[in-house]
């Protein structure tokens, strides 16, 4: 492995995705707070997928989806998650393995089913999600390979990981496995909600070196910063010492820094069907990018233009050659 390089790897939340299209009523009915992601058990998990009609299963998890959309811009991709050796988790691990992620996790033998995200999406658009989390909350430091984390240019990791107490080790260990080798460490807040949980070591991870790229949506940095203003988060996030890479939904991207902030409008879409893994994909962009050494606002740029591709359609892995859109638009040669 120590032979292989990585441009990017990332650590994330080994899920696979149920989609359906569903209407207002349905999230009424069902008390799911819209737009959100609801964590929920297996009886719950068991009840939404009786109840949500006709659905299209595909492999999902944040970081996952991030490592698909690299791998799709021609840039090489790895992924740390895990599944339970069970139907769901053998066809998470083949959809990886089938689009060049390199992904050599061992699968647990007994304990909780694969997780699963059950996303209910509206007519605008909007996805909702409802998460069994099951194996992949047993990441643990061991999964965690030393020479596949030396081998990786940037090193993204989910926020969600940051729940469970061995996983939150695991990351730990990426960092520093990662920093001692030269490597670059990239976090990506998930949630709203999940800041709201770990505001205060979030923010220690950005103040102790641990993190050089912090990703997060305007609402997540508003969270994270306790603040109901964007102008205001935003000057908070451009006193820390790292890059910050903010999305804003169809406002488009800033990229911050103490030196500069950047503003990059989104790409067109004709039409929204679902926004499902649209921060997943700009990651994937940003970071495809980066490690091509373009220009920030390029980066973002690329990001863009790979959210713009994810939410043209169901589910969060692309449908269409990211990098042959790329090279249409001239960002990439």
């Amino acid at each position: 492995m120590s032979q292989t390089r990585i441009d990017v790897l990332t650590l994330g939340n080994a899920i696979v995705d149920v989609l359906a299209h569903t209407d207002e009523a349905f999230l009424l009915q069902k008390k799911v707070h819209k737009g959100a992601m609801q964590l929920i058990d297996e009886a719950r998990a068991e009840e939404l997928y009786r109840d949500m009609g006709p659905a299209i299963i595909v492999s999902g998890g944040s970081g996952a989806n991030t490592a698909a959309g690299v791998a799709s811009l021609g840039v090489k991709a790895g992924f740390i998650g895990k599944v339970k050796n069970d139907e769901t988790g053998r066809l998470f691990a083949h959809d990886l393995n089938a689009i060049d992620v390199h992904y050599d996790v061992k699968p647990a033998e007994g304990g909780p089913a694969t997780a699963r995200s059950f996303i209910l999406v509206t007519p605008d658009g909007e996805r909702t999600m409802n998460t069994y989390l099951g194996a992949c909350q047993n990441l643990t430091p061991d999964d965690v390979n030393p020479d596949t984390v030396r081998a990786s240019s940037i090193v993204y990791l989910e926020g969600y990981l940051w729940d469970p107490p061995a996983a939150k080790e695991a990351f730990r260990k990426a960092v520093r496995i990662a920093h001692e080798a030269g490597n670059k460490v990239a976090l990506t807040l998930s949630d709203a909600f999940c800041v709201d949980r770990y505001r205060d070591e979030f923010l220690g991870l950005m103040r102790d070196g641990s993190l050089d790229i912090l990703f997060a949506n305007i609402h997540e940095l508003q969270s994270l910063y306790g603040t109901s203003s964007p102008e205001s988060a935003l000057a908070a996030l451009r006193e820390e010492n790292l890059l910050g890479v903010i999305t804003r939904s169809e406002e488009g991207a800033m990229v911050v820094s103490r030196g500069e902030t950047l503003a990059v409008p989104a790409f067109p879409v004709e039409r929204v069907v679902d926004t499902t893994g649209a921060g997943d994909l700009f990651a994937s962009g940003f970071l495809a990018g980066l490690v091509q050494n373009l220009e920030l606002v390029d980066c973002a740029r690329l990001g863009g233009l790979a959210a713009a591709e994810i939410i043209s359609h169901l589910g969060a892995r692309p449908q269409a050659n990211l990098r042959e859109l790329a090279q249409q638009e001239g960002l990439l040669g």
